[in-house]
């Protein structure tokens, strides 16, 4: 009779020390071997491609590229491992933005050893995981009943929110910069990663989007199609 193959793990954490001890944790399980390693985004959307993992335990307050959006990279790209966030944030909008790159599950740093191994032979075996305290959130979430009023785009953060706002309402990153007392660079930064979690290619398909959820009804006339901004005729 073969031997079952060991389930293989890339721990994604900026923290050395969290990785090692994440590392020594899954070496007790005796069926989980760590595959690799990595300290940014960006390197565990390469070592996901490369050594191809059955998990990858990915932390969300990376340098470089998001842990949301390297999750959304990583099961972008066929067959993809399943994705376990693991990590010191548990509002709403981390959870269901992280759900919605694709994530598998979402365990917050607390969780014991044992609930990590757990997690990890559940994700492997293509089951969602939770801990405790946030499947009660998602469980209140469903449940019938009164309901909060629908926050459009829940994958966005609030800043996300108001920036997608300034957008539909037709101003150039520069103007939203100003008014949210952020750095043009900042905002620019936003727009990407509104437009990867929206899933839209181009800006003016964003606007749309926002428009139709209600924002940017304080903008002026809609932009033409390649959105050139306030004051500024089309090219």
């Amino acid at each position: 009779m073969t031997a079952q193959r060991p389930i293989s793990v890339l721990l994604v954490d900026d923290h050395p020390l969290v990785r090692q001890g994440l590392q020594a944790v899954l070496d007790g399980a005796g069926d989980i071997v760590v595959a690799g390693e990595a300290g940014d985004g960006d390197t565990a959307v390469q070592l996901a491609a490369e050594l191809q993992p059955d998990v990858v335990i990915m932390d969300l307050q990376l340098p470089g590229r998001h842990g949301v959006d390297a999750t959304r990279e990583i099961m972008a790209r066929p067959p993809g491992p399943a994705v376990l966030v693991l990590t010191m944030f548990e509002d709403d909008d981390m959870v269901f933005s992280a759900m919605s790159a694709g994530a598998a599950g979402y365990l917050l740093k607390g969780a014991d050893g044992t609930d990590i191994i757990t997690a990890v032979r559940s994700a492997a075996a293509g089951q969602a995981v939770f801990g405790a305290a946030l499947a009660q959130r998602l469980r209140a979430w469903f449940a019938p009943g009164p309901q909060p009023p629908a926050v459009p785009f829940p994958q966005l953060t609030e800043r996300e929110r108001e920036i997608l706002d300034g957008v539909a309402a037709g101003l150039t990153n520069g103007q939203i910069a100003q008014q949210m007392f952020l750095s043009a660079k900042t905002v620019a930064n936003n727009v990407s990663t509104i437009l990867g979690k929206l899933q839209v290619a181009e800006r003016a398909q964003a606007i749309i989007a926002a428009r139709d959820a209600g924002l940017g009804r304080a903008g002026t006339d809609p932009p033409s199609p390649d959105f050139p901004g306030p004051g500024r005729p089309p090219g």
